[in-house]
């Protein structure tokens, strides 16, 4: 079994109008609540072999800051196709894999949209209600995958987990 875990990046600012979209730091929130996720994600075991990032600042960031907490070093791929994608281009990015256990770190709506389209047979209503009414900034959604990346489509896999940093105090 595969999994899939999709963590949309923690809160950016807007503080300097200047700054292009793609260079937008994290505010403080952001950087209390990416640790917070990294923590999770060893506590619970879901550990990824490979990172897949947007390379726009906020994603690096939170992934740096995730990466932090892990118990052991996971290759990053910053992928330019990832910035701002659609659920197509996800999708496709996620089919070119070669790891068990994936973590994407990108943006919304994007990803939420990605989510709901991906969530199949055997995904959890609740989880589903949770994200389809919001997926908030450092949100993290897991799936389940039978099949190998290569092969897998929209509805194909079972969303198990939603878990958002107010969930975890």
């Amino acid at each position: 079994m595969r999994q899939l875990l999709i963590l949309r990046h923690a809160k950016s600012s807007r503080d300097d109008p200047k700054l292009d979209d793609f260079d937008r730091p994290l505010a403080p929130r952001g950087l209390k609540t990416a640790p917070l996720i990294g923590r999770e994600l060893s506590r619970r075991g879901w550990l990824p072999e490979l990172a897949l990032v947007s390379p726009a600042l906020r994603t690096r960031d939170t992934w740096r800051l995730v990466a932090e907490e892990l118990p052991k070093h996971v290759h990053a791929e910053f992928a330019e196709e990832l910035y701002e994608a659609a659920p197509a281009a996800i999708l496709a990015r996620v089919r070119q894999a070669k790891a068990s256990s994936l973590i994407v770190i990108g943006h919304n709506p994007g990803l939420q949209n990605f989510v709901l389209r991906l969530a199949g047979a055997g995904s959890d209503a609740g989880v589903f209600g949770k994200i389809e009414a919001k997926f908030p900034t450092a949100a993290l959604a897991r799936f389940t995958v039978d099949e190998d990346w290569a092969s897998l489509e929209f509805g194909g896999a079972r969303l198990t987990h939603c878990v958002r940093p107010k969930d975890l105090g």
